[in-house]
């Protein structure tokens, strides 16, 4: 029996018919998808028809929070915002730290989902029970900055704000969500989603408290938990550079993506590591809702011209320095300022940029289809210009805008051995060259290529590159269970466990106080399992089959080796990632060609979804 933690409701918003109706859902689905992605996933199987186009009114695009978001316990003010995803045609998601997640949890909802299409820019205000359709004319084509400032001077600054920019409103497919001017979700594409629907914003405000099973004890171990994480030998190092200290490790390990991810060490990185930003370009430090340590390091330009504040994580600063050839901290901050916003993927941006600078090093596309541009590596002019290209959709821009995928096709056969994607979604800021581990990963995320799932790279360092084993294998389910599956359930940020090592069992106890429900780890892996796999099991209903090749990395890392830094001359080796795979599926309880198995979907309580893909032609092994 629930007796705390979840809201127990969903809000339905429908913008064809400015309607909205409140559904309280069945409490079993709490149990066993818990929230967040969990949550979303369970909406989208239930509610979207299958073969809808990512574009359609018809497409959902569901916002969830989980029973742990918002209580005073690390990090809780997250939330979770998926669909059916442009970018990659499966399932796409991302999470925010927003205080739209703190209201979501006061109004009461677990999860807002939209569908349809209004028939003029709109934006929604959210109060409670209240829900106003408001028209957003006067917002729309203003950037995600502009209208957060806007909407907060008309609402007040504690209300949650849910916005999209320019790239959302040109339905780009690389459009995220944004959230107080420079919190980003949604990679696959759900900003564009969002701009489908002609809905400009969410505005929410929640007046309720939060029930739990046994709030003083919750409260009292959260207190605990925060304090452990101020006590942590690493917290001092993580106020200073955040995220931002990963960036000369990767450096000395030949995993920086540098020009287009061809290598893995970049001659200036020195210019751009977290110590640089520390000391000469950081001006404070941005956080989400019951955070103590924030990973926002918001750092201002110190060239000549106007100021300009941005803030800086490690992959948006790779992806928009060494990946693109940029060593001048100033122009990273520039462009981060301006690619969000624009409302777009800021990591997504930095690869199509370099995928751009390559075609035309290589000959493969001309200044004609750049408005004569002739691109070049390490220059901010060449980033902005690509950039705009894409909002406007003018020539190769127009190409770049439905994704990497789609633009390799265009260019030719050549050009998709150097478009840097995993099932459609760029690769995030870890060159794999030298990490099998982490392109196993990248290849079985289960939105594409993402680190969020399984960032296994720093542990694969300590154990060895160069090792291809079934602990290895196990070692990226393990986080994939933990991280994808726990945390984007709870739904709760991941950091403090990962960066200052928070005990991990504080998760059960916080679950248990706050729903009165005694989950196990085991019990808790057990969902993260039946999450993945009917996540897996929508790609295959979304697409009709599923190929092996579909979890592989790009040819690049198999066949172009590095040819500079200290692991110069490394490349993976395509034999050893398919026994890798051969591994990761027998694990999962899928075939050889990655598809879930009947006794896998009837032991995590599929059965009814595997014949549903029985029905539409797909073959299950037993």
């Amino acid at each position: 029996m629930i007796k705390g933690g979840w809201g127990g409701k969903i809000l339905w918003i429908d913008m064809n018919r400015e309607k909205a109706s409140i559904w309280k859902y069945d409490p079993s689905i709490a149990l066993n998808y818990i929230g967040g992605r969990g949550l979303a996933i369970r909406i989208l199987w239930d509610h979207l028809k299958p073969g809808t186009d990512p574009l359609h009114p018809d497409n959902l695009l569901i916002f969830a929070v989980g029973p742990l978001t918002a209580f005073p316990l690390p990090s809780s003010g997250k939330l979770v915002v998926a669909s059916k995803s442009p970018l990659t045609g499966g399932y796409g998601d991302g999470n925010i730290g927003t205080r739209a997640a703190v209201m979501m949890r006061r109004a009461g909802y677990d999860a807002i989902v939209v569908e349809g299409k209004a028939d003029e820019p709109t934006y929604i205000y959210i109060e409670d029970d209240e829900i106003e359709f408001k028209t957003a004319k006067d917002y729309w084509g203003l950037s995600a900055s502009e209208v957060h400032d806007e909407l907060s001077s008309q609402y007040g600054g504690d209300v949650g704000i849910l916005t999209i920019g320019k790239a959302g409103e040109t339905l780009n497919y690389f459009a995220v969500v944004m959230s107080e001017k420079d919190r980003a979700g949604g990679r696959p594409g759900m900003g564009a989603v969002m701009g489908s629907k002609n809905l400009k914003a969410l505005v929410i405000r929640g007046t309720g408290s939060l029930k739990a099973f046994k709030e003083d004890e919750l409260r009292k171990l959260g207190t605990q938990a925060l304090r452990d994480v101020k006590n942590a030998p690493m917290y001092p190092f993580w106020m200073e550079q955040g995220t931002m200290g990963v960036y000369e490790w990767c450096q000395e390990n030949s995993v920086l993506p540098t020009y287009n991810f061809r290598e893995g060490y970049f001659e200036e990185a020195d210019k751009m590591t977290g110590k640089v930003m520390a000391e000469k370009y950081k001006v404070g430090q941005k956080g989400c809702p019951q955070c103590n340590m924030p990973c926002g390091n918001m750092a201002e330009t110190k060239d000549v011209g106007d100021k300009v504040v941005a803030e800086m994580d490690y992959e948006n600063v790779a992806m928009l320095s060494s990946n693109i050839g940029i060593s001048n901290m100033n122009d990273t901050i520039r462009l981060i300022r301006y690619v969000d916003d624009l409302g777009l993927d800021t990591i997504s941006a930095g690869a199509a940029i370099s995928f751009v600078i390559e075609a035309y090093e290589k000959k493969l596309i001309d200044k004609d289809m750049l408005n004569g541009l002739a691109p070049k590596w390490g220059d901010y002019d060449t980033a902005r210009h690509i950039i705009d290209m894409m909002i406007k959709q003018e020539g190769i821009g127009k190409t770049l805008s439905y994704g990497l995928r789609y633009a390799s096709l265009k260019v030719g056969e050549e050009a998709v051995k150097f478009a840097m994607h995993v099932k459609g979604l760029p690769i995030t800021a870890y060159d794999c060259h030298v990490a099998p581990g982490m392109a196993l990963s990248y290849g079985t995320s289960p939105i594409g290529a993402h680190h969020k799932d399984a960032w296994v790279i720093a542990w694969e360092a300590q154990y060895g590159f160069d090792k291809i084993d079934e602990k290895k294998v196990s070692r990226v389910i393990e986080l994939q269970r933990i991280r994808g599956g726990w945390f984007e359930t709870f739904v709760a940020c991941r950091l403090p466990w990962v960066e200052v090592n928070l005990k991990l069992d504080y998760y059960p106890k916080f679950m248990y106080l706050a729903t009165g429900i005694e989950y196990t780890e085991a019990d808790l892996n057990l969902i993260a399992d039946r999450i993945y796999t009917l996540i897996r099991a929508f790609w295959i209903r979304e697409y009709g089959y599923w190929m092996r090749s579909m979890d592989i990395p790009p040819p690049r890392w198999f066949e172009e080796p590095l040819t500079q830094g200290p692991r110069k001359g490394a490349r993976l080796d395509k034999d050893k990632y398919d026994y890798m795979l051969d591994i990761y599926y027998r694990i999962r309880g899928w075939d050889s060609n990655g598809i879930p198995t009947k006794t896998t979907m009837h032991n995590l309580g599929l059965s009814r979804e595997a014949r549903e893909l029985e029905a539409i032609g797909v073959e299950l092994k037993p």
